[in-house]
């Protein structure tokens, strides 16, 4: 009878957003648990067979630092946004489009979906321009200074017929955050970033953001104090009083932008857990924190 009542809870869920779009960006941790991954893309296929349109779009900053170390090259950060340089972008081509994508890919398959995988600069589907120059304080002087990121990207437009044609067709898109600029050259970008962009471009139902904490937390050392539900009105105040702070910003950033394009909710939630999709869609109370307007 529990297994009877869990599938009662989740009848609704299936039929309000039969038919919908779904934007899952997954990154952290998650993505190098072998365990983890299986049970994203488990999840992921079955979203596809009760009728919902699951879009992923990846990120793989932890592998590529990983592998640039293999490589004998150094990463560089300034205040945690990375530099990079021609060498780094191949290590990040090689990393997110020939490894990530495609085993997200083969696992679609291995669980019964059709997964096809590709870049933003495949069928022009995301035109981005160079990050411009950066001005941050030194944390250790307090000094004004002006940095350059290299060939890091920011979004101008998004082409998003491929990804209508696909979803229309029955395949699960898998999309790495890779654009190009009107020369054709290729520009690293924030995954999170491209996710809620993308999220809104195709009218998404809901954006969710997998990553490594339970979602925004009244106390940060405190796992029960999850906020389950945010309006955009709050989400100042939360930032003011410090509640949302440092990697939080940003990704709560994407989600209000998001919503504010047209998406009905966003979904910040622990990727680590086993069947974290399922538990956030097809459960009265989710796992993690719900923005809406």
């Amino acid at each position: 009878m529990h297994t009877v009542d869990i599938l009662v809870e989740a009848l609704p869920y299936i039929k309000k957003f039969h038919t919908k779009k779904i934007m899952i960006k997954y990154g952290g941790h998650a993505m190098i648990d072998e365990d983890g991954m299986s049970s994203t893309v488990e999840d992921t296929v079955l979203l596809k067979y009760v009728g919902m349109q699951p879009i992923i779009v990846h990120g793989g900053g932890l592998e590529i630092t990983r592998s640039m170390h293999k490589l004998g090259k150094k990463p560089k950060f300034i205040q945690g946004l990375r530099v990079t340089d021609e060498e780094t972008m191949e290590i990040t081509k090689m990393v997110l489009v020939g490894k990530i994508n495609t085993n997200l890919v083969s696992k679609i398959g291995l669980h019964g979906g059709r997964g096809i995988g590709f870049s933003g600069k495949d069928t022009n589907l995301i035109i981005a321009h160079k990050k411009a120059l950066q001005k941050i304080k030194n944390s250790k002087t307090g000094e004004e200074v002006t940095i350059d990121l290299g060939l890091v990207g920011e979004i101008e437009s998004i082409n998003s017929e491929i990804i209508d044609l696909l979803t229309e067709n029955h395949y699960i898109p898998v999309i790495s955050p890779i654009g190009m600029d009107i020369h054709g050259d290729t520009l690293n970008l924030n995954a999170d970033t491209v996710a809620g962009e993308l999220a809104s471009e195709i009218n998404a139902e809901k954006l969710i953001i997998l990553t490594d904490v339970s979602g925004v937390l009244e106390d940060s050392k405190d796992p029960k104090t999850l906020i389950r539900k945010i309006k955009l009105n709050d989400v100042d105040d939360l930032i003011e009083k410090g509640i949302i702070s440092g990697g939080m910003i940003p990704k709560i950033e994407t989600c209000v932008n998001a919503i504010k394009g047209g998406v009905k909710s966003a979904h910040i939630i622990d990727g680590r857990i086993k069947h974290s999709l399922l538990l956030e869609i097809f459960t009265k109370n989710g796992i993690g924190t719900m923005i809406t307007k």
